[in-house]
């Protein structure tokens, strides 16, 4: 593995790992920083000052269990968020073998956090070394770290810089575009050859846990929104995204919606009168599904 500073990639690292330097938009404009919000210092949360007390590392998967939804940063439970991330950092600060995953996942949260403060320089430092330590861990296109690149999008886009917004989730559908579709390549050749290969190779066919497929579904759909909002534009890539969608919902045996994403995306491509091709394989993707008899989950 990997070994990454905890003070997150400098440009050597990234040129000689073969990592992508993230520019001063992505990661913020100063390269070493503190912890610290503007006209806030941040104070380090000192464990040993608290009645939680936490032990080692074993701490940190159930702190980081606790924001696993988005849902929870608009409960109102910020100052309780801040708290226990602020634990898990000095956690992973004091240890010596925290892993590439590890610290990801502290500044993926410490991003959401900052993210929900409306304190987007300090999300996009952390979400910066989110995406760093992630592609260490997995690799720069690997689904695990297309949450880094999807949250980035979203800060972009709030704050009106829509090219860059566009950019990135771009990215992102394209990630998963192309594991969802490796998956959906071994079934589809399975159905052409008569093969029945459903529950008897794959306990869960997308290759995901509940988790993942969750974050997945609410990433995607996320995008779709945003894509339709300009579908007279930019027709293409609503469509791209409903097809990802399309292989999601197929991978996860629940044909109902796969139908319902793929009508979608065929009534586009015919109202923008898109190419043969293109509406072609949309109705191969429909044939194939209702052919299926797969059970909706």
């Amino acid at each position: 593995m990997r070994s990454c500073s905890a003070l997150g990639p400098s440009e050597r690292d990234t040129e000689t790992r073969g990592i992508p330097r993230l520019s001063g938009h992505l990661a913020g404009s100063s390269s070493s920083r503190s912890f610290s919000s503007p006209g806030k210092e941040l104070t380090m949360f000192d464990p040993y000052r608290s009645p939680y007390r936490p032990s080692g590392l074993g701490f940190l998967g159930s702190c980081f269990s606790a924001f696993d939804t988005w849902d929870l940063w608009g409960l109102g439970r910020i100052i309780q968020a801040e708290e226990y991330l602020f634990q898990a950092q000095w956690t992973v600060l004091k240890s010596t073998d925290c892993s590439n995953a590890t610290h990801s996942l502290l500044h993926r949260n410490l991003g959401l956090l900052f993210i929900a403060k409306k304190n987007y320089e300090e999300a996009r430092y952390h979400l910066a070394n989110d995406i760093y330590f992630a592609s260490c861990a997995f690799g720069t296109e690997d689904i695990r770290t297309s949450g880094g690149y999807f949250h980035l999008a979203n800060i972009f886009y709030d704050l009106k810089k829509l090219d860059l917004a566009d950019t990135l989730y771009t990215k992102v559908s394209e990630i998963w575009d192309a594991y969802l579709n490796n998956h959906y390549q071994v079934l589809s050749q399975a159905h052409t050859q008569q093969m029945d290969l459903l529950g008897e190779l794959f306990e869960n066919d997308t290759g995901l846990d509940e988790a993942q497929e969750a974050e997945a579904i609410r990433i995607l759909t996320s995008i779709l929104k945003i894509r339709e909002s300009t579908a007279d534009k930019a027709p293409q890539k609503t469509i791209f995204v409903l097809k990802i969608l399309v292989m999601l919902y197929y991978l996860m045996m629940n044909s109902s919606k796969a139908q319902e994403y793929g009508m979608r995306a065929l009534n586009l491509a015919e109202e923008q009168q898109l190419d043969v091709h293109e509406q072609s394989t949309i109705r191969e993707l429909l044939t194939l599904i209702s052919t299926e008899d797969h059970p909706i989950t």
